[in-house]
């Protein structure tokens, strides 16, 4: 086929041709791969063919080996592998070719393919002598070729782990990017390709950074760089800093007061992009001095691991003066735009990291500039005075701080109202809500709130309601953190009076003309949950009248007919938001059973109301109902069944939704929710839902995330169906067993630890429920095969020592469960278990009280066992 012209036409404006070209691409990608592959390296490498049609060729080919998604990455990377070496090797010889093309385009995607193959190909040892030609590359005369070469080898190292590579080619990569970097490197273009590679290969650099001379030798040139003529190097070597100031922490030392002078010039006089970059090095030096100091508690021995240098501290009386100049730099109307980010910006939030590393410290300095500015005729004096204000209300002391806000409270809720600048009234209200995120909790002899004052705080977060959509937004921000530093179970809050004529005031928000086009209307539903989950039992008869307004204006939402696809998306995001809203109120009203009593007679209304929700069938919808659902059948308990028949296809549907893996997760809570609140009526369903919940285990299209709670999950069925769950046992323990084994012996990084932990959770919470559930039945004896795997499995993820909290209480009752379902079949296969005993006492030692608790609990079921 001829490609280019293909390549041309699945760039068309015409829908047709367009469908065409990318069907005939696919067609030739399917039945022969290698042509089809060979084709493009061959359209790419091709100076004759036009720009648009190689640059095409090249990003197609890049998705020919690459995939977000893991399993189709998995399939991609396998078929390259098992692809005829021959073919292989002219597409590799096309693709170092393109590196020395003139045309900027096809060497910028050649590089990015290079990597990719790479990235695929040097785990597996395969294509040893890329690297060599790519260094030999860097001496070439063009200097095209020599940028297209250091980019792609900053690709590379962003595709490959370090253990990938020989320290030997290692130290060859870092010498040409280095010296690509430094300023005697005339050409503009390289000297910014080997500078953004460096950023990529810093963490292959740990060898160089332990050596002295090679790390002063890296951290000249970056500092140099920092000083280019050109901006985009300028910007490129401060990423190279940031990034170093997070890898190499514990190097930094000698460098930080040049690094200090050099950023603090860049935030001064710089570009903004440059000058952004320089302010996120000191953000990121503080959210490694918060690590540090949260990890050793504050308390440093000699010979602790991570030693703090408290560079912020050091640099506090220069670094906060600098900090509070950014904030005056803001621009007109930065409030109305959601992504806005600017020196303003990141200067206020570098101040609330500095504010959390060195606390009480930073309020002085502050105060001086709020003073100074606050009154000020000029807006933005008035602004930045009260950003800087909000952005010290977390690290420091309450004691510091809740007599600065005693004072400053009057100023600000006046400022709120008659403030005549949109920007500064903004901004205050975002400073009301800090100060009752942070301070109303604190147990300080000091109230904020008193009878005094709180009329007068909700009557102007209430006026402010109707004011600009982004100061009401942020004035619904406030009263939500207002309403949560009241979450009292039962006793009366200052609130209580009120309560009526917040609710009111939120609702006719969610009705403004103007609330479409900004986050307004979900700040507002968000803001009213809250008030409800936060209420007390004296304001219980409000909110069971909420219940029929929210369900008029959810029959509204479904009432609409023929909508365009924009107002369809708006109206199913409504329908989220009104499932949310009743998914609280049940969960307040059913938590006591004087309300729950008279909420039922709304429950056959609302579930009908869920269930037209779903047909409306939309995904954000279906998560949002879904969980309402969740909370309704927890509410009222066995008398869910009767909704079952009409329901269960959608739970299924839920079940089978692997794409939007979020709405899969939440089903399988519900199914647990359900299995609670049913108990053995759900059994005519089991059948149906095993073999669902099964099928998700094995299929590697559905997201890892959701494997968990599926385990979980058959917890909560085998507590609910007790015996009768004997029907699924041999599948269930299959897939538990293959899963217990992977999820014991993995090292990695602290993402897969955490998933690994959540992966041990549920599967133990499954053991715990299957235990529970045979308790007392003449069936237990079905069990005791299985329980060497699961003291096996103890014993393996004790002796891994890195097992959480929730893990250790988890674990710890399974033990406890298997003890006092199977007694004394157990006695002597716990006697003889590796480490259970071990694990036993340092769980019965431990400072978490739940994990201490259930110790205690199989310490007792385990004794009990052991004497019969």
């Amino acid at each position: 086929m001829e490609v280019t012209q293909v390549l041309f036409n699945a760039q068309s404006i015409d829908g047709t041709v367009r469908k065409n070209a990318e069907e005939s691409l696919k067609q030739f990608q399917e039945q022969n791969l290698p042509g089809f592959l060979l084709s493009l390296s061959g359209e790419l490498a091709n100076e004759e063919k036009p720009i648009e049609t190689r640059k095409l060729a090249g990003l197609i080919l890049k998705n020919a080996l690459d995939a977000k998604e893991q399993h189709r990455k998995f399939e991609l990377v396998q078929r390259w592998l098992l692809l005829d070496a021959t073919a292989k090797s002219q597409i590799k010889a096309c693709l170092l070719q393109t590196l020395s093309s003139p045309v900027f385009d096809a060497r910028s995607t050649t590089s990015q393919v290079i990597a990719k193959v790479a990235g695929i190909e040097l785990p597996q040892k395969q294509w040893p002598e890329l690297i060599g030609s790519l260094l030999s590359n860097v001496h070439q005369i063009p200097a095209h070729a020599k940028q297209a070469t250091l980019e792609t080898l900053g690709y590379l190292c962003e595709e490959v782990s370090p253990d990938v590579i020989d320290e030997d080619q290692v130290n060859k990569i870092l010498t040409a990017v280095v010296q690509g970097m430094s300023a005697s490197e005339g050409n503009i273009d390289v000297r910014l390709a080997a500078t953004r590679a460096l950023y990529n290969a810093l963490g292959f650099a740990q060898a160089n950074f332990s050596n002295d001379m090679e790390r002063d030798y890296i951290m000249r040139v970056v500092c140099e760089a920092t000083l280019s003529p050109e901006v985009r190097i300028r910007q490129a070597a401060f990423e190279c800093l940031v990034s170093i100031s997070s890898t190499y922490y514990e190097k930094l030392t000698p460098y930080i007061q040049d690094i200090f002078n050099i950023t603090s010039k860049a935030v001064r006089e710089d570009e903004e992009p440059v000058a952004l970059q320089a302010i996120e090095f000191w953000s990121s030096i503080c959210d490694e001095e918060i690590d540090i100091l949260e990890e050793y508690g504050g308390e440093f021995t000699g010979d602790s691991d991570v030693p703090c240098f408290y560079f912020i501290k050091k640099a506090l009386p220069a670094l906060v003066p600098m900090l509070l100049e950014t904030l005056l730099k803001q621009e007109e109307d930065q409030d109305q735009d959601e992504g806005a980010w600017n020196i303003a910006m990141a200067g206020g939030t570098c101040l609330g990291l500095v504010a959390r590393t060195v606390g009480d410290d930073i309020v002085p300095l502050v105060v001086l500039f709020v003073e100074e500015n606050i009154t000020k005729p000029e807006w933005k004096q008035r602004e930045a005075a009260t950003y800087a204000f909000g952005s010290i209300l977390d690290g420091p002391s309450p004691e510091k701080l809740i007599p600065l806000v005693n004072v400053a409270l009057t100023f600000m809720l006046s400022a709120l109202t008659k403030d005549p600048n949109s920007q500064v009234k903004d901004t205050t209200a975002w400073a009301l809500g800090r100060i009752f995120e942070f301070l109303l909790g604190s147990a300080v002899d000091l109230p904020i709130i008193t009878q005094a004052n709180c009329q007068q705080i909700v009557t102007v977060l209430l006026q402010s309601m109707k004011d600009t959509p982004n100061v009401a937004e942020k004035a619904c921000g406030a009263l939500y953190f207002l309403a949560q530093g009241y979450d009292g179970e039962g006793e009366s809050s200052p609130l209580t009076p009120f309560f009526q004529e917040i609710v009111q005031s939120l609702l006719t928000v969610t009705h403004r003309e103007d609330v479409g086009d900004s986050r307004l209307r979900t700040a507002a539903y968000e803001t009213l949950n809250e008030v409800v989950r936060c209420s007390t039992i004296e304001t219980a008869p409000l909110v069971l009248q909420l219940v029929a307004v929210i369900m008029m204006e959810l029959h509204n939402t479904l009432e609409s007919q023929k909508l365009s696809s924009d107002e369809r998306e708006k109206q199913s995001e409504l329908q989220g938001l009104l499932c949310g809203c009743l998914q609280v109120i049940i969960q307040k009203l059913g938590s006591s059973e004087t309300t729950k009593y008279a909420f039922m007679q709304y429950a056959d209304q609302i579930m009908g109301l869920f269930l037209r929700v779903f047909a409306c069938r939309s995904a954000t919808v279906h998560e949002e109902a879904m969980l309402a659902i969740g909370a309704l059948a927890y509410a009222i308990g066995a008398d869910f069944a009767k909704y079952m028949p009409e329901f269960y296809r959608y739970l299924e549907m839920g079940l089978q939704n692997f794409e939007e893996y979020q709405v899969c997760a939440v089903t399988v809570g519900v199914v647990g929710d359900i299995s609670r609140a049913l108990e053995e009526k759900i059994v005519p369903y089991c059948d149906g839902i095993m073999t669902q919940l099964l099928k998700n285990l094995s299929s590697n299209q559905l997201h890892r995330s959701v494997k968990p709670p599926i385990f979980s999950c058959f917890g909560d069925i085998a507590l609910a169906v007790e015996e009768y769950f004997e029907k699924y046992l041999m599948w269930a323990m299959s897939a538990l067993q293959s899963a217990a084994d992977l999820s014991t012996h993995i090292a990695g990084d602290d993402e897969l630890v955490e998933y690994t932990n959540s992966l041990r959770n549920g599967i133990l919470e499954a053991y715990s429920g299957i235990f529970q559930g045979f308790k007392n039945s003449p069936k237990t004896q079905l069990l005791i095969p299985y329980a060497p795997h699961i003291l096996q499995f103890l014993d393996g993820i004790y002796m891994e020592k890195d097992m959480d909290d929730m893990v250790m209480k988890t674990a710890i009752g399974v033990l406890g469960d298997l003890a006092d379902t199977l007694g004394n079949h157990a006695s002597s296969m716990i006697q003889q278990s590796v480490s259970s005993k071990d694990f036993l006492n340092e769980c019965l030692s431990s400072e978490d009280l739940l994990v201490k608790e259930s110790a205690q609990w199989a310490k007792l079921a385990i004794s009990r066992a052991i004497s019969v």
